[in-house]
């Protein structure tokens, strides 16, 4: 990882990350594979549920509590 302060995944938002939304695309993806996109409080729910509603969205996690998968 580097120094920068990670942001929000959501077009045009600089905030900084405080969530992990992590996704899968059943499609082109292994089942064990995960994406991921970043968001801020103001975002986190409007990712979610971009996610969610197409069957994407697999963990929400703070970001000081992710743990990177091995292997993904």
């Amino acid at each position: 990882m580097s120094d920068e302060t990670p942001i929000c995944s959501a077009k045009g938002c600089r905030a900084d990350a405080v969530w992990v939304l992590a996704w899968n695309n059943p499609k082109i993806h292994t089942p064990e594979r995960r994406k991921t996109w970043l968001a801020c409080e103001e975002h986190r729910e409007h990712l979610s549920q971009f996610l969610g509603v197409r069957g994407f969205l697999k963990d929400v996690v703070k970001f000081a509590d992710w743990q990177d998968p091995e292997g993904a």
